[in-house]
């Protein structure tokens, strides 16, 4: 009988000390969860800008060859403009303890037109007082935009780029997600916006 209650009582606290440990981690979890929501999130950058494989610098500047010419042309006729840029979107954790990041939707907005969405799938932990830079790599096809007033369309946006003080409003939108028990949950939609102009070397500069 004894070795019956010694048993039940080792089993007992077996059962405590995983509980405890399960509560831990649920705690460490929502503690996670919290912190994200007190971060804070800037659209750093935008890189690597081109339409149809031409950069988006040359057109701007009215720069554009023959041969980049016969490239939009022929993207035209085949009714197919793709767009490509990279987005990074600055993470900063301002509190004391770490931030977890499991995947994040994503909207791309240009002059109040949304060209492309996607999700960013990763798990990230943003280290408590840190910064983490997650890239979002933006592809999409601007045809239905510029298929009616063909190259004339295209260039009309590329200088919309120009950083002559003439910029393009580009708003990202972005909700993140926490993962709690191998669910993941989304939080609200947060909207950064910036002011586009194109950088000499074919990147963009983001300005407030």
């Amino acid at each position: 009988m004894k070795k019956k209650i010694v048993a039940i009582a080792l089993g007992a606290c077996c059962l405590m000390c995983i509980s405890c440990s399960v509560l831990q981690g649920v705690a460490s979890q929502l503690q996670g969860i919290a912190n994200l929501a007190n971060c804070e999130y800037t659209m750093t950058n935008v890189n690597n800008v081109s339409v149809a494989g031409v950069n988006l610098k040359k057109i701007s500047n009215g720069n554009v060859s023959a041969a980049d010419v016969l490239t939009l042309s022929a993207a035209l006729l085949q009714k197919s403009l793709p767009l490509s840029m990279d987005v990074n979107v600055k993470v900063k954790n301002p509190t004391d303890y770490d931030a977890k990041l499991a995947t994040m939707d994503w909207a791309l907005d240009i002059e109040n037109q949304q060209i492309a969405a996607g999700l960013v799938n990763q798990n990230r932990t943003i280290g408590a007082k840190k910064s983490s830079t997650v890239p979002l790599a933006v592809g999409t096809d601007l045809y239905g935009l510029f298929s009616k007033n063909g190259i004339e369309s295209v260039k009309k946006f590329a200088g919309s780029f120009n950083n002559d003080g003439t910029s393009s409003k580009v708003a990202l939108r972005i909700r993140p997600h926490v993962r709690v028990a191998n669910i993941d949950m989304p939080t609200s939609y947060i909207t950064l916006s910036k002011n586009v102009g194109v950088t000499p070397k074919g990147n963009a500069t983001v300005k407030k």
